[in-house]
């Protein structure tokens, strides 16, 4: 069976002046309809290049220098810039970081809306709204018709982030990429945020990747998870099995610093150092600087991925 979008071995690669430089090492991934998976780590990881790679928005001097990137049939990795904007923001729609910052001050909700339909179908203006209105409701916005005529600065930064999620479902996409869709709200407004993204892939039978370093998030939101170190998936497979069985280190450090994995009392565990940058990756697996459990072959060989006891993917010697 095909999937609906497919990654086979994805390098991205940044030109710098002292040379280049790999941002994303051979990233194997797939989705399926409907399917929601999680994209795990630490900045610097590169969740988001990954993202941003699928839609090709990567911005010079990043470029794919190598891999496919097949969508529903269709090697879009390929794609001329006018032929991928049939697929970017129609098909496929991402949702930024930060909502502040993706809508326009200047201009109302409703002929950003609006303009973003225009853009993307052959409707008139008076259907376009009528759309605009449906989507606002079905991200539960209070009072939609009043939420056209407003600025972003008008709204809380809640209700800005649903107007995000309204605008990328505009054209009803078969997949919606999340980059740290509730980094600036706070706590009960994050949980309706996902509760929302949830319902949605439910309902409307989207796919969704959702790109975070929180896996608290993800072990409640997806079905399948990727961890991601310095450029590479070090660790994959249901969500479920990689929470209660992580057989990387790493993977098990995030999960073991997550204040509720720890009882009261005990202290909190942290992973040591921090995630190296591209141009200094060490030697062996990237991970054996900070690495508790490291042998002599980790600082040498960089490790394949390996299939575990519990049917999840691992790259690493231990296993």
């Amino acid at each position: 069976m095909s999937h609906l979008l497919e990654l086979h071995d994805l390098e991205v690669k940044f030109a710098l002046r002292t040379g280049d430089i790999i941002a994303i090492d051979g990233v194997d991934l797939t989705l399926d309809k409907g399917e929601t998976l999680g994209l795990v780590g630490e900045s610097g990881a590169g969740k988001s290049v990954t993202g941003f790679s699928i839609i090709n928005l990567i911005s010079k001097p990043g470029y794919i220098s190598k891999g496919k990137i097949i969508f529903d049939g269709e090697v879009i990795s390929s794609f001329s810039d006018e032929k991928m904007r049939e697929i970017r923001g129609n098909k496929i729609s991402m949702i930024f970081q930060d909502p502040m910052m993706t809508l326009n001050p200047v201009f109302t909700i409703g002929t950003q809306m609006i303009e973003t339909l225009l853009a993307h179908k052959n409707i008139s203006k008076s259907e376009a709204t009528k759309i605009a209105l449906e989507k606002l409701q079905k991200v539960q916005i209070p009072s939609p018709e009043t939420r056209l005529d407003q600025y972003p600065h008008e709204l809380s930064g809640g209700m800005r982030q649903r107007i995000i999620i309204a605008i990328a479902l505009l054209t009803d996409p078969q997949i919606i990429i999340a980059d740290e869709p509730t980094t600036a709200l706070d706590v009960t407004i994050q949980a309706e945020i996902m509760d929302l993204l949830q319902e949605l892939c439910e309902t409307d039978h989207m796919s969704l990747i959702l790109i975070t370093h929180d896996l608290a998030v993800v072990s409640q939101v997806t079905e399948e998870i990727a961890v991601m170190y310095a450029g590479k998936i070090i660790e994959s497979g249901a969500t479920n099995e990689v929470i209660s069985n992580p057989r990387h280190p790493y993977t098990k450090g995030l999960i073991n610093s997550i204040p509720g994995s720890i009882k009261p009392g005990e202290k909190l565990q942290q992973i040591p150092g921090m995630m190296p940058t591209l141009s200094k990756i060490p030697p062996g697996c990237a991970f054996n600087p900070r690495c508790l459990e490291k042998i002599g072959i980790c600082e040498t060989n960089i490790p394949e991925p390996k299939k575990t006891d519990v049917g999840t993917m691992a790259s690493c010697h231990l296993i």
